[in-house]
């Protein structure tokens, strides 16, 4: 599905759904604020879609993109004191403008691994000669100086729409994980989970392989996310396309480093469209938190590290169906924040809203919503270790 059909189905689906009205009356709000556990922080250097995570030394690793959306680059930061403070940014990609941003789901994401190793992977813009298909991956250096040159992980499984993921653990594995159709196939209904895996810290990577037997299909304009949790297990969340009207949200586990996947769906959806969205995974003190959306209305989930048993969905309260590309992170004390945006659209910000939860997953009094999401973004959300949260947007 190339960019314009995508949009046009974007379009018709965001009007459906009532999202032509942004938040663009709400109060505007300073670069950091915070009321009560919940602090606000703005993406360093007038950045967009960011993706954070906290290593077990405390450090906040930070990646933005910057410049045109269509072909822009990935900056890397990181913090030593909760974002008050940043290093000098480094570029992501070593293609000048080789990183796209359109369409909210196809920027960078962000793992870091074994010796708090930074990975990095996002799908291509086909700038300056380079396939529009080319799912790229790069780390950081021995040195943690800069990064390597880029390279292309796809050998064999390409049509990249959606964009791509990748997850690393503390034993050296790496995985890039993207969907797209298998070879000699086209449509939706073809599409199919890719993995390439790499035990050595993503110095070289194995040829890709389908990650699922079942033959589900995968939204073509929607992301997918894959996670590696404390324990070694990897999962990976994407949308299905089965008879184009079965847009149900997939769990994927795997306990044996990627070799193989168990699935099942987590959240039915049947819609005869592409919705564009985004999942997300955090760990938690005693499980791994996973978050989708489903119908406008944005939920989380826990699973079981060792047994791999989910708990049923938790919706963000109140009535809205404009709720999209969810985050969400857990405290010591179990105790879990769920953010997403709100009226964001093709071409369109929106708003950042937040719902903090119990570690019975009850809601408790912390929430709130701003204006300020910039056009193509997403928004962040890490723990601090005060047991406070902070969103960065």
């Amino acid at each position: 599905m190339g960019f314009n059909k995508c949009r046009i189905m974007t379009a018709l689906f965001l009007a459906a759904l009532g999202m032509a009205g942004a938040a663009q009356g709400d109060p505007q709000v300073p670069a950091a604020n915070h009321a009560g556990q919940v602090k606000r922080l703005r993406v360093p250097n007038g950045g967009i879609q960011p993706q954070v995570v906290v290593d077990n030394e405390g450090v906040l690793h930070l990646i933005y993109y910057q410049g045109d959306p269509r072909h822009g680059d990935i900056f890397y930061v990181r913090s030593r004191d909760e974002g008050a403070s940043f290093s000098r940014p480094l570029r992501v990609n070593s293609v000048p403008g080789s990183a796209i941003a359109m369409g909210n789901i196809r920027g960078a994401h962000l793992a870091v691994g074994k010796g708090g190793r930074v990975h990095v992977a996002w799908n291509g813009s086909g700038r300056r000669g380079l396939a529009d298909e080319g799912m790229f991956y790069t780390r950081l250096n021995d040195q943690g100086t800069a990064f390597e040159p880029q390279r292309n992980v796809i050998t064999s499984a390409k049509g990249l729409d959606g964009g791509g993921s990748v997850a690393a653990d503390s034993s050296g594995s790496v995985y890039v994980v993207w969907h797209a159709p298998g070879p000699g196939t086209r449509g939706e209904e073809h599409r199919r989970v890719w993995v390439a895996r790499s035990a050595d810290e993503g110095k070289t990577f194995a040829h890709e392989k389908a990650s699922f037997a079942k033959d589900t299909g995968a939204c073509g304009c929607c992301g997918l996310r894959a996670f590696a949790d404390s324990q070694g297990n990897v999962y990976v969340l994407y949308r299905s396309a089965r008879e184009h009207v079965h847009r149900d949200t997939y769990l994927l586990r795997s306990t044996d480093k990627g070799t193989s996947f168990q699935g099942e769906i987590l959240h039915p959806w049947k819609i005869a469209a592409c919705p564009m969205s985004s999942f997300a995974f955090a760990q938690g003190p005693a499980d791994v938190l996973a978050a989708w959306e489903t119908s406008g209305q944005v939920y989380y989930a826990r699973i079981g590290p060792v047994t791999g048993k989910r708990s049923g969905p938790t919706a963000a309260p109140g009535e809205s169906r404009e709720r999209k590309h969810p985050v969400v992170a857990s405290n010591k004390q179990g105790q879990v924040l769920l953010a997403w945006t709100e009226g964001m659209g093709w071409e369109k910000g929106g708003s950042v809203a937040w719902q903090l939860f119990d570690k019975d997953g009850a809601p408790m009094a912390e929430k709130g919503r701003v204006a300020g999401v910039p056009v193509w973004s997403l928004v962040a959300v890490f723990a601090r270790p005060d047991g406070g949260f902070t969103i960065i947007y």
